[in-house]
């Protein structure tokens, strides 16, 4: 369920909230939070209002929110939002949606 934001990004940004990965291996072991890689999956929850092309234009965004995504290891600007984290991201920085 996708949480409303009392927050707007703008132009081609989004606001995903990172996908939690799984506690344990397939062989049952308990993954300690050390050694855990911050997950690359997140869900939209928010979007800007589109990108401003060369001649003034705005492209509408093709993410929206609600989608499941894929984004770059190393993307984003992390920030808390009532105590929640989300992460800030241009819409090129995604790799792909997931689909359903």
């Amino acid at each position: 369920m996708v949480k409303k934001l009392n927050v707007r990004p703008l132009k081609d940004r989004l606001i995903i909230r990172r996908v939690e990965e799984a506690q344990r291996t397939a062989g049952g072991l308990y993954i300690p939070d050390t050694a855990k890689e911050k997950a690359q999956e997140g869900e939209v929850v928010a979007v800007g209002s589109g990108k401003l092309l060369d001649d003034g234009k705005v492209h509408p965004l093709e993410v929206k929110v609600g989608n499941r995504i894929l984004f770059s290891k190393y993307s984003g600007t992390e920030i808390t939002i009532e105590g929640e984290e989300y992460l800030i991201l241009k819409e090129d920085d995604v790799s792909c949606i997931l689909e359903k």
